[in-house]
């Protein structure tokens, strides 16, 4: 397996990252032991902010109910007795002029439901994930979309609501970023200065190991860009 302990410390360290980047695996069945998350959770990227806090843990498809939408996205079915609150929440978005109905049906969502989801800090991920979601300013997360085009890692248009669709938009494309939609910033309590880029796993390395040229170069832009100001302006 990857040294996912050392991926995060060059993320955390060239990012400047404040909360932990996390690692979330899709499987057929979790991994030995590793507990089940035991509290019910109001959204499914509360997962992620727990995670980042430095818990690892699993969920069931079921534990991901009391949130219609994360469970659409992750195509996870609804019991019967509660497929209505998914046309619910939808019903009263767009009676509100939060989004159209015409927009459902291009939220990308996974591809399989998974019987399993972990969730863990990346650095103590007990399994190899499949995407990897980190959390940081735009002027760190712009060294990480600048070190994914030297990889040449596709990313998507940046996203907005619903946030967890970055997730299977990354399983995808390589790279997916974020705002962070109100519903992910009120549960993750994600500040006004921060949003997401989501990783492929399996981009992640080669991304890392361009960060490190990413970031002197705009070292070296900075200091530019500044003489540059200065002269023009003087």
């Amino acid at each position: 397996m990857a040294d996912y302990a050392a991926l995060e410390r060059t993320l955390t360290d060239a990012l400047q990252l404040t909360r932990r980047p996390v690692a979330i695996s899709f499987r057929d069945e979790p991994p030995h032991g590793l507990p089940r998350l035991q509290r019910a959770q109001p959204s499914g990227c509360t997962f992620w902010a727990l995670a980042a806090q430095g818990e690892a843990f699993y969920t069931a498809p079921e534990d991901h109910y009391n949130c219609p939408i994360g469970s659409y996205t992750h195509n996870i079915a609804l019991p019967k007795e509660r497929e209505h609150e998914l046309m619910d929440t939808l019903t009263l978005m767009s009676d509100i002029g939060y989004l159209r109905m015409a927009e459902v049906p291009g939220v990308p969502r996974l591809q399989k439901t998974p019987a399993a989801t972990v969730y863990s800090p990346l650095a103590e991920t007990p399994c190899p994930p499949d995407a990897v979601i980190v959390t940081g300013t735009p002027g760190g997360l712009m060294l990480l979309h600048e070190a994914a085009g030297r990889t040449g890692v596709a990313s998507t248009s940046l996203l907005g609501r619903p946030t967890c669709m970055a997730i299977p938009a990354a399983m995808a494309a390589g790279l997916a970023s974020s705002l962070g939609c109100v519903g992910n910033r009120i549960y993750t309590r994600l500040a006004d200065e921060e949003f997401y880029s989501v990783i492929r796993a399996d981009k992640l390395a080669a991304i890392a190991d361009e960060i490190a040229t990413i970031t002197a170069a705009n070292v070296m832009l900075t200091q530019y860009h500044r003489d540059r100001r200065a002269l023009i302006t003087a």
